[in-house]
C-alpha cells in the first residue's frame, strides 16, 4: 500500500487528503474507489488527525484492501454538506488520474462523516455504486433520490453522542420508497464503531455492489 498526502486548490482555497493506493495500481484492470468521511474531531490542516481515524487506521493495520481509499480533511468551523463542491472536485481529480473503476465508487463515513454520506448522495446519488453510513443522520424527505442505491447503515445501540433514532430515520424512509438498504445496530456499542472498519463482511459486501 502507497500512501499519499496531497492538497486540492480550487478557487483560492485548499482541501488536505490522504489517498491510499493497493499495492497493484499499475495492473491495468480498473480498481474500486472508497470514499472516506471522517468525524468532527478530525477538522483542521493536521493530516495525523486523520491518520488516527477509523479507516486509516485500518489501511495502516490491513494493506491487502482492494480499493483506491480517499480521505479529505474537513476544514475548521465547516462540516461535509458545506464542502459539496470541494468533495465532488476531488473525486474528479482522483478518478481523471487513477484507474478507478466508475462502476464501483463507494462512500462511507462515521458521526458528522455519517452526516456527510447521507447529504452528499442525496445531492450526487448517481456518483455511488454503494453507501456505508455510520452513526449519522440525513433529510428523510428526500430519502427518495437514494432507493436505487445499495446501503448498509450502522450505529451502536448505547450511541450518547448522536442517537440512534438519527439512523432509524433514514433507513425508514429509504424503506419507504423500496429502497435496497440494510441495518446494523451494535446492543453493547457508543459512538466507537472501529470493528465495523475492521471487519472484511463490510468491504466484501461494497464490493459486490456495482452501479448500474
Amino acid at each position: 500500500m502507497i500512501r499519499i498526502d496531497e492538497k486540492l486548490r480550487k478557487d483560492g482555497a485548499s482541501l488536505n487528503y490522504l489517498l491510499h493506493l493497493p499495492d497493484r495500481i499499475e495492473s491495468s484492470q480498473p480498481l474500486p474507489l472508497l470514499l472516506y468521511l471522517h468525524g468532527v474531531s478530525q477538522r483542521g490542516n493536521d493530516l495525523e488527525l486523520l491518520r488516527l481515524d477509523f479507516l486509516p487506521q485500518q489501511l495502516e493495520k490491513k494493506s491487502d484492501i482492494p480499493f483506491i481509499v480517499v480521505t479529505p480533511q474537513c476544514p475548521n468551523q465547516s462540516s461535509w454538506d458545506m464542502e459539496t463542491d470541494f468533495i465532488i472536485a476531488l473525486l474528479d481529480e482522483i478518478v481523471a488520474e487513477y484507474p478507478v473503476d466508475h462502476k464501483r465508487i463507494y462512500l462511507t463515513g462515521i458521526s458528522m462523516g455519517g452526516y456527510g454520506v447521507w447529504d452528499l448522495a442525496i445531492k450526487y446519488p448517481q456518483r455511488f455504486a454503494a453507501l456505508a453510513p455510520m452513526c449519522g443522520g440525513g433529510e428523510p424527505e428526500k430519502a427518495e433520490v437514494l432507493k436505487n442505491i445499495p446501503i448498509w447503515a450502522f450505529h451502536g445501540e448505547k450511541d450518547d453522542v448522536i442517537p440512534l433514532q438519527e439512523t432509524l430515520n433514514m433507513v425508514e424512509a429509504v424503506k419507504r420508497h423500496k429502497g435496497n438498504v440494510k441495518l446494523t445496530i451494535y446492543p453493547n456499542a457508543g459512538h466507537d464503531l472501529t470493528e465495523t472498519y475492521a471487519d472484511p463482511l463490510l468491504y466484501n459486501w461494497l464490493l459486490e455492489q456495482v452501479s448500474r
